[in-house]
């Protein structure tokens, strides 16, 4: 299971997907969120090979400027507050958890997900942690 994830300054959007993420989950998260937060976007992406295909390129280019994109620099996780998300989700939402099988893991994640939501404290702490490893 994989999980695609946007971190905006007060939420956590995201997508559960049975296999990994290519390009057209990509585009596809990239038209949720534009739908969904119906203003202009910065996207701050990792350097996932995806992120950087002819696919999402041609989309964004259709856009007229209406998501902007820019990189972290290599091998900089730690500046990304998706990042933090994930580390939550894994080491405490869903610490030692066992699921029966891929859907429970995929209705637990979920859940654990729309909780964070909920909890402006969580994404703040993200946002705050990837800010701490930029200023150091």
């Amino acid at each position: 299971m994989s999980v695609i994830a946007g971190v905006t300054r007060t939420n956590c959007l995201f997508r559960l997907h049975e296999a990994s993420i290519k390009k057209e989950e990509i585009v596809d998260f990239l038209k949720a969120l534009k739908a969904y937060l119906k203003q202009p976007l910065l996207v701050i992406w990792d350097g996932l090979k995806a992120h950087r295909s002819r696919l999402v390129r041609e989309y964004l280019d259709s856009l007229n400027g209406h998501i902007q994109i820019a990189f972290l620099p290599p091998y900089a996780p730690d500046m990304n507050p998706v990042e933090y998300l994930w580390a939550w989700l894994k080491r405490h939402a869903m610490a030692n958890y066992c699921p029966k099988n891929l859907s429970e893991l995929h209705i637990t994640a979920h859940n654990k997900l729309k909780s964070a939501q909920k909890r402006p404290s969580i994404i703040t702490a993200c946002w705050m942690q990837g800010y701490a490893v930029v200023m150091s």
